[in-house]
């Protein structure tokens, strides 16, 4: 019984995960899609309600994606006692991670990342030259922090079968 974060880098295939976890009718969320996270500007702290389509220039260095604590912490208490899945990424990570029992970090390679950001269809996020080249930028970054905190690393550019299979044995210490 367990709350696991699964994050990784844009276009790592967290969203993907966590579809593939909801359809096999486990507790998984999408920190994207279902309400949990949302772009504020560091300057105000504001939310942002309606962010532009296109990433103007400089946007990425005045907002960021940010995690509703107290979305996390419902969370962790509607799943105490059985096993959940918050699938995302942000930027104010430290102010969750008490919360999360397991960590799992999708890792992919600089080739595979630029190839999935710029073919997906599920949102335009990475399409745009300012959005790629954070993404790229983030990458390393974001799995030696993963490495540090004791996360298991997931190659995820195996197929997503795969790569659920495993998440699922890291977190739940079984396979499918």
């Amino acid at each position: 019984m367990a709350l696991a974060w699964v994050t990784g880098v844009s276009g790592s295939g967290k969203s993907s995960v966590c579809e593939v976890l909801k359809l096999q009718g486990r507790a998984a969320y999408d920190g994207d899609w279902d309400g949990y996270s949302r772009w504020v500007d560091r300057r105000t702290g504001d939310s942002v309600l309606v962010p532009p389509t296109r990433t103007p220039e400089g946007w990425l260095d005045r907002f960021g994606w940010k995690v509703r604590p107290e979305a996390v912490e419902a969370l962790a208490a509607d799943v105490a006692g059985r096993t959940g899945y918050l699938c995302g990424g942000f930027e104010n990570e430290d102010e969750v991670l008490h919360l999360f029992d397991r960590i799992v970090c999708l890792v992919i390679d600089e080739t595979t990342l630029r190839r999935r950001l710029s073919t997906r269809t599920t949102n335009d996020f990475g399409k745009h030259p300012e959005e790629l080249q954070a993404a790229v930028h983030h990458r390393l970054e974001v799995q030696d922090r993963c490495r540090a905190r004791g996360a298991a690393l997931i190659d995820a550019t195996a197929r997503l079968e795969v790569v659920v299979d495993r998440v699922v044995t890291a977190v739940e210490g079984q396979s499918n």
